[in-house]
């Protein structure tokens, strides 16, 4: 019955799906043939002298350089010409390109210029350059800035947009009567390039007029045209330039002081707090091997003024993935991401051979000491593209023995270690080929001394698309291994999708297959394998305005998975998006998710074999943005998903009132509810009988049980000027689980009713699974960049994190016991200071002639 009703549900969805073509007939009438894509060219001047870099275009020089002007509006009306003209010119010499901008307004009042921290936007107007050094329309570079004078820059890949790239280069702007004006100073050392005697590079501009909410190119970027690099113009005339010596040193200082409750046993109001005092040192080092490729070391890094994480009640079979927030880890990592095949939050975090503290009660041990991270002694990267477009990464970290502290029975304390001397290792080839094509070759290899397994992952990803850039096939594959003591494991998977990626009409169809045995996670993160997925999924975009909207996105498809092995289905989903924006500038969108047969989930059982019936179910959900212009705005987002298995159901909603008080200080708060009723789940799993009982059988009991989670989120900053902040994040999150009933899972993954905990002749009663967790978490961070690459920063950070099985049913009550818990506070002050070898020799130079 269940394969005959999967049949009918596929052949009914294959009946929607062939009658989509006339729903989108209109649409694809209106749209006789894909337009080109036009290369605009520009030739930059050679200069003897350069100009100041003071947001003033007053040197002769400017005055002899080609403008660009002619912008093409992207968005919300793609295709016209703008009305208040943008006009830029570009000059270079032996050491530098300069860009200089003119951004004609109707007045002063027309320019929004709120101040931020750097790569921190807001509402403001902003102008930017984006260089392809190669011309491989896959790769560049973007710089950017505001009237305000906030700075900007940011690396484009495939893998789209990286914020996270910070290079040292000059810029300023100025007011001047009714235009503002952006100009930059981009040193060859902030770049790469190749030794060609004439260079030709892609180069684009854009302005932002926050006034209006419109966005312009020089050289027109046609959504409806998949990718961005390859819709940039063409920078002539850049004739014998030489990559300078590229050697950089940003060493560091810091201080660092900490206070850490301890809790004596058995006690929560007796509380002493230990006071722990470090001042240490370390180094950045940038060093260019040669014109295309870099050399960016780490020494001694000190992550202490990294974000804390956002800690949450995990009750999945699954690992949190949280976020990557440490510089050296974020900065110039696009060739190592590819893939998705690298996770960094796996250097310096926890120790592979954590102890258990079950596991050490058995052997009569109490855990003292129990780190929860590794230290990371170095880090390495060397990246760079040759000229015929090949890049080249490699990607190195070192992180030392870690130790647990144990006391035996008899009272005497001794260390084991928990994770040894380890060295990850990435190695990158990328070939850039035509028709914003590639192929990417990745190694990921993990080593450890000792007798603790060593791991490898070798993947392959390719892309190629025709000529016109409307059709292409993409895919990608890999081979993980783990080489234990005894013998090797071997996993594999592959993805490989047909797209139709341009135009109004798009449709991409993969297929996905992940062995059961296939395993990154010594340097990825991968929370499902052992699965096979069909995906199909047709597109319908609407990019120019209509009726009461400016453009609209939408998408349906269907997921069919199976298990890898043994061959057996898994899953069916089908979904569905639609996202909009008005004409006054409120962003909407909805979705759906459905699951309309009975699908297996072999996960929450924690045991290797068994499953259970997850039920159908059903989910909508959408969001509302308003217009971010207005001093204040409001996003609003939820969902509701409902079970055909008791009373179960899950609602979730969140709100973010944002408040701008001027253009130096902001507000934001985050209000976010989850709310999972009758909720089903993993509970405990054992052995009932006696280890030589050939009768004994595996018992794993779930958990009937409601959900709550409940986050607030208050971020603040305040912008003294466009070199100096402070900003302010306080986090507080409360979950609880609350439990009814317990059942036990059969073999053929259904639920009976179970006498756990009281049943089992008394062995578990008294069991109590009920969690009650807080999390709460504030970063205050000032920020003062004193000079171009140099900084210095004083962060305060507070911790409470409780975990109970005696739930606090009210939020406030949960809240308040929260701050007034045992808390971790920590101060730290760095400084660092940026020194570039060549200008220090230069002036080292000039003193000595003085």
């Amino acid at each position: 019955m269940k394969k005959r009703s999967q049949a009918a549900l596929l052949k009914v969805f294959c009946c929607i799906l062939l009658s989509l073509p006339s729903f989108y007939a209109v649409g694809q009438s209106a749209k006789k043939s894909q337009p080109t894509i036009t290369k605009k060219e520009l030739a930059a001047l050679r200069v003897t002298a350069s100009p100041k870099i003071d947001g003033v275009l007053d040197e002769p020089e400017w005055q002899q350089a080609q403008i660009a002007t002619d912008f093409i509006q992207n968005r919300p009306t793609p295709g016209p010409k703008e009305k208040h003209k943008t006009e830029v010119r570009i000059m270079y010499d032996d050491a530098a390109i300069y860009v200089g901008a003119i951004m004609n307004d109707v007045s002063q009042d027309s320019i929004l210029k709120q101040l931020g921290k750097r790569d921190d936007l807001g509402n403001t107007d902003f102008f930017g350059v984006f260089l392809d050094t190669y011309n491989d329309q896959l790769n560049g570079f973007g710089f950017f800035i505001t009237p305000a004078g906030v700075q900007l820059d940011a690396r484009y890949s495939t893998n789209g947009e990286d914020w996270s790239w910070n290079a040292v280069w000059e810029s300023n702007a100025s007011l001047q009567g009714t235009s503002w004006v952006a100009e930059f100073k981009i040193p060859y050392s902030a770049l790469r390039f190749s030794s060609k005697p004439e260079q030709l590079w892609g180069i684009n501009f854009m302005r932002n007029r926050q006034s209006t909410r419109q966005g312009y190119f020089w050289n027109h970027v046609d959504p409806a045209i998949d990718g961005f690099a390859n819709q940039w113009g063409k920078l002539i005339g850049l004739k014998n330039i030489e990559a300078p010596l590229r050697l950089s040193f940003t060493p560091y200082i810091s201080a660092y002081a900490e206070t850490i409750p301890q809790i004596k046993e058995g006690s929560n109001d007796d509380v002493n707090y230990n006071t722990d005092y470090n001042f240490g040192g370390g180094m950045d080092v940038k060093y260019g091997i040669n014109d295309a490729f870099t050399l960016d070391m780490t020494l001694i890094p000190d992550f202490s003024q990294v974000q804390s994480d956002n800690q949450v009640l995990n009750l999945s079979p699954f690992e949190v993935q949280f976020n990557e927030n440490r510089p050296f880890f974020m900065e110039g990592t696009e060739l190592f991401n590819k893939g998705n095949f690298f996770y960094s939050r796996r250097i310096g975090g926890a120790p592979i051979n954590m102890l258990n503290s079950d596991e050490e009660e058995k052997l009569g041990n109490r855990i003292i000491d129990n780190p929860l991270e590794t230290k990371m002694l170095n880090g390495t990267k060397v990246s760079g593209r040759t000229e015929s477009g090949l890049g080249i990464g490699v990607f190195n970290a070192i992180v030392g023995r870690q130790f647990a502290t144990v006391e035996n029975s008899e009272g005497t304390r001794f260390k084991k270690e928990t994770q040894p001397l380890t060295n990850y290792n990435v190695f990158v080839l990328d070939q850039s080929l035509k028709n914003n094509s590639y192929v990417t070759l990745i190694n990921n290899n993990v080593m450890r001394q000792g007798s603790t397994y060593d791991a490898n992952l070798t993947g392959l990803l390719f892309k190629f698309a025709d000529k016109k850039n409307m059709y292409a096939i993409d895919g990608k594959a890999a081979l993980s291994q783990k080489y234990l003591s005894d013998s090797t494991a071997l996993g594999h998977t592959y993805r490989v999708g047909l797209s139709k990626m341009s135009g109004n009409f798009q449709v991409y169809a993969s297929h996905t297959l992940i062995s059961d045995t296939y395993d990154p996670n010594d340097l990825g993160i991968l929370f499902v394998n052992n699965s096979m997925e069909e995906n199909l999924q047709f597109n319908y975009n609407i990019y120019q305005p209509f009726w009461k909207f400016l453009n609209m996105y939408t998408n349906i498809g269907a997921i069919y998975a199976r298990r890898y092995e043994p061959d057996a289905f898994q899953n069916f989903v089908i979904y569905g998006n639609l996202n909009t924006t008005t004409k006054n500038f409120m962003s909407l969108g909805m979705f759906f998710n459905v699951e309309p047969v009975i699908t297996y989930d072999f996960f929450e059982p924690r045991v290797n074999g068994w499953y259970y019936t997850f039920p159908t179910n059903n989910n909508i959900g959408g969001y509302i943005s308003s217009d971010y212009r207005k001093k204040l705005a409001v996003d609003v987002s939820g969902n509701y998903r409902w079970f055909d298995e008791n009373n179960r159901h899950n609602i979730n909603f969140s709100i973010s009132p944002r408040y701008r008080v001027n253009d130096k200080l902001m507000f934001v708060y985050s209000y976010d509810r989850n709310l999972r009723f009758d909720d089903m789940g993993f509970a405990r799993t054992f052995i009932q009988g006696e280890e030589d009982d050939p009768n004994k059988e595996r018992v794993i009991i779930f958990g009937l049980r409601d959900v709550n989670a409940t986050t607030s989120t208050l971020t603040s900053s305040y912008s003294f000027n466009n070199k100096m902040s402070v900003s302010l994040r306080a986090r507080h999150y409360w979950s609880k689980a609350e439990y009814s009933k317990f059942y036990r899972l059969a073999t053929d993954g259904s639920l009976t009713p179970d006498s756990y905990p009281n049943g089992y002749d008394d062995q578990f009663k008294g069991s109590n699974h009920n969690r009650n967790f807080n999390a709460f978490n504030i970063d205050m961070i000032y920020s003062w960049w004193f000079a171009p690459g140099s900084e210095i920063s004083i962060a305060w950070k507070n911790a409470i994190m409780e975990d109970q099985s005696s739930v606090v049913p009210r939020y406030l009550d949960n809240f308040t016991n929260t701050i007034s818990s045992p808390q971790n506070n920590s101060l730290s002050i760095k400084v660092l200071y940026y020194i570039d070898y060549l200008t220090l020799k230069n002036k080292l130079a000039k003193n000595k002639k003085a």
